[in-house]
Order: structure tokens, then C-alpha cells, then sequence
């Protein structure tokens, strides 16, 4: 069974920092692009990083610049999203996802299920 697994999510006070996990089972992610997406209540889904198979990162969200990065270990078979300077605005439930293209395309194959983040004092 091919799957994505966030994990990481949680509460934390304004100015902390989190990271999250993608895993993947059942396939391996050195041959996809792997995306962060993220969903505020209310709002429409927004990407925030991508990071292609060769490593090379694309950012989607101007206000995380400077206080998001996206990495990768194959070795490990997951892709990490390190989260400081955390904003109540960053509130959201973030997804992970799988785009077969190798790089950052946009057109996800795979979808995780989501980890709750909540920034607030």
C-alpha cells in the first residue's frame, strides 16, 4: 500500500519552532518531487515548499521565506519541513504530497493525511 505520513504537528507558542515529517511507505521518494501544502480554516489550500528529486527547493508562500526550509533524506525515505519564527497566521493542517513528475510540478500523485499546527500563545 502506497502511503504518506506526516507527523510533527502541534501546538506552539508564537516565535517557536516545528518540524515536521513526511514518510513514505510502500515506494520510495528519491524518484518524486515532494510538496508541503497547507490548509487554514476558511481558507483554500496553499503551497508553502517543494523540494524536486535532485534537491533543488521551490517556495510558494512569500510569508514563510526566511523561516521555512524543506529537506530531504532518501536514506530515510522522508522529507522534512523545518518551521521557526512560527505566526498565529501559520496555523493550519499541513500535507504532504508526492508529484511523480521529479520535479515541482504541482500535480501530486500521492497525498498524506494531514498534521494539525497551531501557533498560539
Amino acid at each position: 500500500q502506497l502511503q504518506l505520513v506526516e507527523s510533527g504537528g502541534g501546538l506552539v507558542q508564537p516565535g517557536g519552532s516545528l518540524r515536521l515529517s513526511c514518510a513514505a511507505s510502500g515506494f520510495t521518494l528519491d524518484y518524486y518531487a515532494i510538496g508541503w501544502i497547507r490548509q487554514a480554516p476558511g481558507k483554500e489550500r496553499e503551497g508553502v515548499l517543494c523540494i524536486s528529486s535532485s534537491g533543488g527547493s521551490t517556495n510558494y508562500a512569500d510569508s514563510v521565506k526566511g523561516r521555512f526550509t524543506i529537506s530531504r533524506d532518501n536514506a530515510k525515505n522522508t522529507v522534512y519541513l523545518q518551521m521557526n519564527s512560527l505566526k498565529p497566521e501559520d496555523t493550519a493542517v499541513y500535507y504532504c504530497a508526492a508529484d511523480g513528475s521529479r520535479w515541482c510540478s504541482q500535480e501530486y500523485d500521492y497525498w498524506g493525511q494531514g498534521t494539525q499546527v497551531t501557533v498560539s500563545s
